[in-house]
C-alpha cells in the first residue's frame, strides 16, 4: 500500500485533483479524436502538453512529501505518459503503430486518472497496472528510434529524449519492474 500524504494541505490536494480531472478530460478528448484517425497525429503533442502540466504540479506537490508516496508515483507515471505522447506525435508512415500508441495512451490515461483519484485513500499501485499493459508500454517504447524526442522541442533541434532505460527506471520507481 502507498501511504497517504502527510504534508499536503487538503485544499491544495483537492485543487490538484480538480485541475487534473479537467486536464484528463481534455487528454481523453484528444485521444478519442485521434483514435483511428492518423491525420490527427500532431494532436498527440497537445496530449503531451496536458499531461506535462499534471506531471509538473505533481512534482511540485511531491517536494514536501517523503519518497514513495503516491504523489511521487503520479509525477513519475505522468512523465512516462508525456514521453509516449510526444514520441507518438512524431510517428510518420505507420498507421498501425500509431493506433497501438493511441490505444496505449487511452489505457494509460485511465490509470493516471485512477491514481489521482486515489490520492485521498490507500491504493496498491501494482493493482493498477496489468502485466499486459506494462508489456505493451515497454514494447511501444522500444519501437521508437533514438532520434525521437520525448518532450516538447523548445530548443528547436536539441532533442529531449526519454530512452527505454529512462522508462524502465521510472517503472522501477513505481515498483513495477
Amino acid at each position: 500500500m502507498i501511504p497517504l500524504m502527510a504534508n499536503i494541505d487538503s485544499e491544495i490536494l483537492r485543487e490538484f485533483q480538480t485541475e487534473s480531472k479537467i486536464l484528463i478530460a481534455k487528454m481523453v478528448q484528444i485521444l478519442e479524436s485521434c483514435e483511428g484517425n492518423f491525420d490527427q497525429v500532431q494532436s498527440l503533442e497537445e496530449y503531451g502538453l496536458n499531461v506535462d502540466r499534471i506531471m509538473g504540479a505533481a512534482k511540485s506537490l511531491a517536494l514536501n512529501e517523503k519518497p514513495g508516496e503516491l504523489i511521487h508515483k503520479i509525477a513519475d507515471y505522468a512523465a512516462i505518459c508525456k514521453a509516449v505522447g510526444y514520441k507518438s506525435s512524431q510517428i510518420r508512415n505507420n498507421e498501425q503503430f500509431y493506433d497501438i500508441c493511441v490505444a496505449l495512451l487511452l489505457d494509460g490515461t485511465e490509470v493516471l486518472q485512477t491514481m489521482i483519484a486515489s490520492l485521498s485513500k490507500p491504493v496498491e499501485i501494482k493493482e493498477l497496472f496489468s502485466k499486459t499493459f506494462l508489456e505493451r508500454l515497454r514494447w511501444v517504447s522500444s519501437e521508437f528510434g533514438a532520434d525521437v524526442r520525448g518532450s516538447l522541442d523548445v530548443n528547436k533541434g536539441q532533442k529531449a529524449k526519454l530512452s527505454q532505460n529512462d522508462i524502465d527506471d521510472l517503472l522501477k520507481k513505481l515498483g513495477l519492474d
